[in-house]
């Protein structure tokens, strides 16, 4: 029997804390990168042990958001993968186009930016004014940023670059409102996002859709988690529809491998061949659009 160190003992009594007083199991995920993160919530808190945090977690309401925030830092860009955004323009949008109604759900969407990308493809494809997009998180301090839908000005210039390498058919500058420091986008393209809260660990499947836009979540989590969340994706997209995963994930010796074709293997597109055994309305959609 192998004796945990006392940094090990005490992440896991926080972590069941965590579990027990607010709900969030972070059990499923990537070992590495949940130390790497909780070492920075003990860091800015300025504490010599995690611990020093349980009684904050057990009875501060608030700072579980705090804790969430740092547990679930998003890494997100608008575009971040233009090959992916080339993907969808040339080989999923032709069948998007063939539904009357589009909803499209994008889990662990952080602060917004690949949600409000979405819209604007699909926009520049004559779709968005048929779509909703759900863009769902656990952090709600990211989300809120999502629903303000306002950046710092600085970082459009990047923004850009990803746009033009992505197809984009005109100029980012068309979908922001600017002053000096902030960049908000345009209530055309937010008013088609729906923000919210969603856990992918222990909330079920969150609507029926279309396209599932997931990208670089799954890295995170351990295999059983991660085919937790991959057979949700599965249950939630119609046969035919379409998953989208980031450029380090795949659905090979998956739980839900044969029940999806890749569209792009290169850019990790597959679509659903999937009969669910109780089509609607036993799979009602949450939202209707």
């Amino acid at each position: 029997m192998t004796i945990p160190s006392i940094p090990e003992i005490e992440t896991r009594l926080f972590l069941e804390a965590l579990k027990l007083r607010h709900g969030y199991d972070f059990g499923g995920y990537s070992p590495a990168s949940l130390r790497r993160r909780l070492e920075t919530l003990r860091t800015r808190h300025g504490c010599a042990s995690l611990l020093e945090l349980l009684p904050r977690l057990l009875h501060e309401e608030r700072f579980v958001g705090t804790v969430i925030g740092d547990l679930s830092v998003p890494v997100t860009e608008m575009f971040r993968d233009p090959a992916l955004h080339l993907t969808l323009r040339d080989q999923v949008v032709p069948y998007l186009a063939t539904y009357p109604r589009l909803q499209v759900w994008i889990p662990g969407c952080a602060s917004g930016e690949e949600a409000f990308s979405l819209a604007i493809l699909l926009h520049e494809m004559g779709l968005l004014s048929v779509t909703t997009l759900f863009a769902t998180d656990i952090n709600d301090q990211a989300m809120a940023v999502g629903e303000e839908g306002v950046y710092p000005r600085a970082r459009v210039s990047g923004f850009a670059r990803h746009y033009q390498r992505s197809g984009g058919h005109g100029s980012i500058l068309d979908y922001f409102e600017l002053d000096q420091e902030h960049a908000r986008v345009i209530a055309p393209i937010r008013q088609h996002i729906v923000f919210a809260h969603h856990n992918l660990v222990t909330d079920g499947v969150f609507a029926e859709t279309q396209l599932i836009y997931c990208a670089n979540v799954l890295i995170y989590f351990k295999t059983h988690l991660k085919n937790r969340v991959l057979g949700m994706f599965r249950d939630s997209l119609v046969q035919g529809g379409f998953l989208c995963l980031g450029s380090q994930e795949s659905l090979t010796g998956s739980v839900v491998d044969d029940a999806f074709a890749a569209v792009d293997s290169l850019s990790r597109v597959y679509r659903s061949r999937y009969v669910h055994p109780h089509p609607s309305p036993g799979r009602a959609s949450r939202f209707t659009g």
